[in-house]
């Protein structure tokens, strides 16, 4: 029999992402989990008990009181739930205790620190932070924590004092910001030292993002106005990556997308072959445009590293001026996303991507060279591909059919079939927001 003290603890829990503590008569802590939804999570100990496994009934049958820690996001509940299980050790978190060897975060004690995660719980020369209950969602954590603090994770040997880091080629993490370079001179020891300190800080730190934030602010505001500006747009990236983290902090989000069923590295070689690139594309980002009737008019952009989704560079637009011109003038819209895109690219100093595609056929081809031509811009190489035969169309208005099963003809197809996914979920949630709204106005 539960108590029905306990019971409207229960009911009395928010619906936010956080960590709950489940307590004894004596006031210990006996369990502690992570939720994304701290109310259904909680309340599903309490409903068909006899479903429970034994050990899960044992729990409560004797819990009596319970406790919550709400956090920004499930990222940070699963950090923090970490933290929890290693300084209470609560009785019913076996998966910790039964003497296996679970995965921990390491941060080598190097001039430039390494992080990665490790099953070696005696690792010499690296301070381990964990251990986490699960491997899956310790490396979906990993992944926000790279995107967000930019650390390597190479095994080079980097000095400060080494000039040879004067001439060393940064490697595609740095383009694609997963990584300072610390391997080149773009970021020195002490900058380098300041971003792991703070990635130390929102990992160990419970409920610490805030003050985290404020020190990030001051720090970016202090590179300004010594007029280190990379280091300035750096911390703005990591404040960004945080804030960001309370919209959008599901684990799911940071799942690496599996590859498709072709063989990715034949792909990026056969279009480097079928359109003449001087280099493999490695870096390939796709557009569409999505609307009804000329209303709720967006476009996506997906771009693909070595011929996999890389989510941090997909954006989402909506259109803004081609609409109020003409409905349904898809060439407009394309123009005006293709030209916001790289103008950005262009005056942010950012590297263009090695291969552009638009879906569509010429008219749209041409809308996106057009946009370019009056930013000034040469990308190394852009096509559109036609839906109804899966013809690439090239500038000039030049074709190039390939055979269904042509490995490069399927990487594009992969790339235009995300960008369509991608920007339908936007045109949908933005039409579910307008048929809301009446509603909520007239309630």
């Amino acid at each position: 029999m539960i108590p029905p003290s306990l019971l409207s603890k229960v009911a009395a829990a928010p619906d936010d992402p956080g960590c709950y503590l489940w307590k004894d008569a004596e006031a210990r802590v006996i369990y502690v989990g992570k939720a994304k939804h701290l109310r259904r999570r909680i309340a599903s100990y309490v409903q068909r008990l006899d479903e429970h496994p034994p050990r899960t009934l044992r729990m409560i049958q004797e819990a009596v009181d319970l406790e919550w820690l709400i956090t920004g996001s499930e990222v940070e509940a699963l950090l923090t739930e970490s933290l929890l299980i290693k300084e209470l050790q609560p009785r019913f978190n076996v998966l910790l205790k039964d003497g296996k060897d679970y995965p921990l975060l390491a941060v080598t004690r190097e001039e430039f620190p390494r992080v990665f995660i490790t099953r070696d719980k005696n690792l010499a020369g690296a301070d381990l932070l964990g251990p986490f209950p699960s491997a899956g969602e310790l490396q979906r954590a990993y992944h926000f924590l790279q995107r967000a603090f930019r650390f390597r994770t190479c095994e080079l040997d980097i000095h400060e004092a080494d000039k040879g880091r004067r001439n060393f080629a940064a490697c595609l993490n740095w383009h694609i910001k997963r990584c300072s370079a610390p391997c080149t001179t773009r970021i020195d020891a002490a900058a380098y030292g300041d971003d792991i300190r703070a990635l130390r800080a929102f990992v160990t730190g419970r409920a610490a993002k805030g003050p985290l934030l404020g020190q990030l602010n001051e720090r970016m505001r202090a590179s300004a106005k010594e007029l280190r500006f990379e280091d300035a747009a750096r911390i703005r990236d990591q404040i960004a990556a945080l804030e960001r983290l309370k919209e959008r902090g599901r684990l799911s989000d940071y799942r690496e997308p599996a590859a498709p069923v072709i063989d990715i590295g034949a792909g990026v070689k056969a279009l480097q072959e079928h359109l003449g690139l001087a280099g493999p594309a490695r870096v390939i980002e796709g557009f569409d445009i999505a609307h009804l009737h000329g209303h709720h008019v967006v476009a996506s952009l997906v771009q693909f590293v070595g011929g996999v989704p890389n989510k941090d560079g997909y954006r989402r637009f909506r259109v803004k001026g081609a609409m109020e011109q003409a409905r349904n003038d898809d060439f407009a819209s394309m123009r005006e996303v293709v030209g916001r895109r790289y103008r950005r690219l262009r005056d942010e100093g950012q590297p263009f991507p090695d291969l552009v595609l638009i879906d569509g056929g010429l008219g749209q081809l041409n809308a996106a060279l057009a946009a370019l031509e009056a930013e000034g811009v040469v990308l190394p190489a852009i096509v559109g591909l036609a839906k109804a035969e899966e013809t690439i169309v090239r500038p000039g208005g030049a074709t190039l059919r390939l055979p269904r099963r042509d490995a490069g003809l399927r990487l594009l197809q992969y790339v235009r079939d995300e960008a369509h996914r991608f920007c339908r979920r936007y045109y949908h949630l933005l039409q579910r927001q307008a048929l809301d709204a009446p509603r909520e106005g007239g309630s």
